[in-house]
């Protein structure tokens, strides 16, 4: 049994327009000490489904089908003390933004120490003792003065620090990353990433790492999530998804990627937006931006398949190592098939670049 297994899972929001259906039958399942990593342009459904797994889907959304099932407990079906006692111990986040992760009134080391106190048997001196360490632990200098000093007296990336020493207070066996970076300048970024990459090991924690960053996730992660509109559009490994890419929002998504040294004079890009969610594409939702649809991506959606067989698989039935894409190329519905190229650069350039 996985850690954890995600099974057909669907979220929706209720707007004055109509309802969104953000999450839209995502099923996946995470190995104990596997980092796996969500990708896609924003508003596929990431974070929503991050959000999901701690029962943190705030009105109007609500999660409507599906499991979430942790070590085999359905996580839906828990009381609120249950996930309570849930979040922050057994499965804990790392925020976006650390800035609004923070409580303002309250020093920083006390809101660690809280953590720590309500899922330890401890005392207040023992949570403060753990809560210095762990500060140091994360490269916070002169930790035990700063324990006491406020959100807004750190800066943006010793705010993240802090939130992730809160996130691995209780050495939780599964740490969430919602785009840990995002806000912070590319050096500190390098930073914070090591720091996790450390910590994780030292507590063989497993990730679910959510970013836009396709470098960060050849260098931090096993397997790959491909998101888009709320549904999984491919599963593969790092290398399998980067060298060989199968369905054609992901070729876009790699053809994207910033590389030193390209003789190009602008990236490529995506064609037009993603789809409106109230009212989505019939058929495969890519197929209004694929420069490969053809009349069968407007009518049919098309299934996840092992992209080697052609068998249909979710990706809780298929074996892990499994490549599942959901095009219609992999059931031999498309006349022309898919035509690009994967051109495999030098190992200091990145992985796969698809053109």
């Amino acid at each position: 049994m996985a850690l954890l297994e995600v099974e057909d899972l669907v979220v929706q929001f209720y707007t004055e327009d109509g309802v969104v259906r953000a999450v839209d039958g995502i099923s996946y399942e995470i190995e104990r000490g596997e980092h796996l990593a969500l990708v896609g342009e924003s508003g596929a459904g990431k974070t929503v489904t991050s959000l999901a797994l701690l029962g943190l889907i705030e009105d109007p959304g609500e999660i409507v089908g599906g499991e979430i099932r942790f070590r085999g407990r359905n996580i839906l079906e828990c009381s609120d003390s249950e996930l309570r006692s849930l979040r922050g111990n057994e499965i804990a986040m790392v925020f976006q933004d650390p800035e609004t992760a923070l409580n303002p009134v309250y020093s920083v080391g006390e809101q660690i120490a809280e953590a720590i106190r309500a899922h330890r048997d401890v005392t207040d001196e023992q949570a403060r003792r753990r809560t210095v360490e762990l500060l140091e632990r994360v490269g916070v200098s002169d930790a035990e003065h700063r324990y006491a000093d406020y959100p807004h007296e750190f800066s943006g990336g010793q705010q993240q620090r802090i939130v992730i020493a809160m996130a691995l207070s209780c050495e939780p066996d599964l740490l969430i990353c919602d785009e840990p970076t995002t806000a912070l300048d590319v050096t500190v970024e390098a930073q914070i990433l090591e720091l996790l990459e450390e910590l994780v090991e030292e507590f063989e924690t497993a990730i679910q790492f959510v970013s836009h960053d396709l470098g960060v996730v050849a260098e931090r992660c096993d397997r790959v999530l491909v998101v888009y509109a709320g549904q999984v559009v491919e599963r593969a490994s790092v290398d399998d998804l980067y060298y060989d890419p199968k369905h054609p929002y992901t070729v876009g998504l790699m053809a994207s990627i910033p590389r030193l040294g390209a003789d190009r004079d602008r990236l490529p890009t995506i064609p037009g937006a993603a789809p409106d969610l109230i009212d989505p594409p019939t058929g495969c939702r890519f197929h209004p931006r694929c420069p490969y649809a053809e009349s069968c991506c407007a009518t049919r959606e098309p299934s996840l398949v092992d992209a080697e067989t052609g068998t249909t698989a979710t990706p809780l039935e298929a074996a892990p190592t499994a490549h599942l894409a959901a095009c219609h190329e992999y059931t031999g519905a498309l006349e022309d098939g898919l035509d690009y190229d994967v051109v495999v650069s030098g190992e200091d350039e990145g992985r796969g670049e698809s053109e």
